[in-house]
C-alpha cells in the first residue's frame, strides 16, 4: 500500500476537523476557558465507557448516542455555570472539575469492562490511520451544519464571548446563547473524539488558533490562517508519521507543538528587530532541554551502574 493510498482519508479527517476547531478555539481562547474542550471530550468519553458497560460496542449509533448525552450534560454544566464577573470563582475551575471526575469515573468504569485499558487508549489517542470514508464523510455533514448554525448566529455568538456583560445588559439571554454555544460544541467533540481522540482534537481547537491570535488581532484573518496552517502542520505530522512508522495522532499532536514553538519563535524575532535577544532565549531554552536531557541519561547510567 503506498503512502497516497494509506493517508489520503487521514488527512482528509484533518482537513475536515481543522476548518470547525480552529473556529471553535477562536471562541474558546477569547472566552479564556481553555480546558473545555479536553472536559466536554472526556465527558463524551464517560459516555462511551457506560455505553461498552451497558454492552454497546463503540463507534455504533448507541455509544455515540451515549457519548451524546454525557457531552450535553457537560454543555448544560458551562452554561449555567457561567459566573457574572464579580464572583472570584473563574469557570476554569468548574471546568477542571468536571475533568477530573469524568476522567475518574471513566477509569472506575472501565475497570469493570474485560478491555477497559484499550478503550481508555482510543478514548485518549483515537484510531486516526484507520478512519473510514463513511466517518469522514458523517463528520463533514455533522460539522456543515453546525458551521451554518454559527454563521446564522455570529454575530451572537462573537458578542457573548467577548462582551458577555454588555450583551446581558442589552437583553441577550446569556444562558440560553451559552447553551446553544456548548451544545453545538459538544455535537463537535462527541463526533471528533470518536476518531481522533481526546488529546489530537484539543490539539486542533486551540494550537491553529494560538498561532493565528500571535500573528493577526483580525478574527476573520485568525480564522483564515488557522485553516491554513492546520492543513499544512497536519500534512507534516501525517508525512512524518509514515516515514517514521509513528502513531498517526500522536505524531501530528508533537508536530503542532513544534510548529507553535517555531512560530513564536519566529513572530518574536520580527517583532523585536534584534535577532540577539531572541536567539539569547532560544540558546537559553536549548540548554535547558539538553541539561534536562543529561539528567535523564545520568540517572539512567547511574541505576544501571548499581544494577537496579
Amino acid at each position: 500500500m503506498t503512502a497516497l493510498e494509506l493517508m489520503w482519508l487521514p488527512f482528509l479527517e484533518c482537513v475536515v476537523l481543522v476548518g470547525i476547531h480552529s473556529y471553535l478555539g477562536l471562541h474558546v481562547l477569547r472566552r479564556q476557558i481553555i480546558f473545555v474542550d479536553l472536559s466536554i471530550a472526556q465527558m463524551a468519553g464517560l459516555g462511551t465507557a457506560a455505553a461498552i458497560l451497558a454492552g454497546f460496542h463503540p463507534g455504533s449509533v448507541p455509544s455515540y448516542l451515549y457519548s451524546l448525552s454525557f457531552a450535553f450534560l457537560g454543555a448544560i454544566l458551562f452554561s449555567a455555570t457561567r459566573f457574572k464577573r464579580h464572583t472570584e470563582v473563574p469557570q476554569e475551575a468548574v471546568i477542571g472539575l468536571v475533568y477530573a471526575v469524568a476522567a475518574a469515573a471513566a477509569i472506575l468504569l472501565l475497570d469493570r469492562a474485560a478491555t477497559g485499558s484499550e478503550h481508555m487508549k482510543d478514548i485518549l489517542t483515537g484510531n486516526l490511520l484507520w478512519v473510514r470514508k463513511s466517518e469522514v464523510i458523517k463528520a463533514a455533514v455533522i460539522y456543515a451544519i453546525i458551521g451554518a448554525v454559527h454563521y446564522l448566529f455570529k454575530d451572537k455568538f462573537y458578542r457573548v464571548t467577548t462582551d458577555p456583560e454588555g450583551a446581558r445588559a442589552d437583553g441577550m439571554n446569556i444562558f440560553l446563547w451559552d447553551l446553544l454555544f456548548y451544545a453545538t460544541f459538544a455535537v463537535v467533540i462527541t463526533t471528533s473524539v470518536e476518531v481522533a481522540g481526546v488529546l489530537l482534537v484539543f490539539t486542533f481547537l486551540v494550537t491553529p488558533a494560538i498561532m493565528a491570535m500571535l500573528t493577526t488581532a483580525d478574527f476573520g484573518r485568525q480564522l483564515v490562517f488557522g485553516w491554513v496552517a492546520g492543513t499544512v502542520v497536519s500534512v507534516v505530522g501525517l508525512a512524518l508519521s509514515y516515514a517514521f512508522d509513528f502513531p498517526s495522532g500522536p505524531a501530528v499532536v508533537v508536530t503542532y507543538a513544534a510548529a507553535l514553538v517555531l512560530w513564536g519563535a519566529g513572530l518574536s524575532i520580527k517583532e523585536e528587530k534584534r535577532l540577539f535577544p531572541c536567539t539569547r532565549r532560544v540558546c537559553l531554552s536549548l540548554a535547558g532541554i539538553a541539561l534536562f536531557l543529561l539528567w535523564l541519561w545520568g540517572l539512567k547510567e547511574m541505576f544501571h551502574g548499581h544494577g537496579h
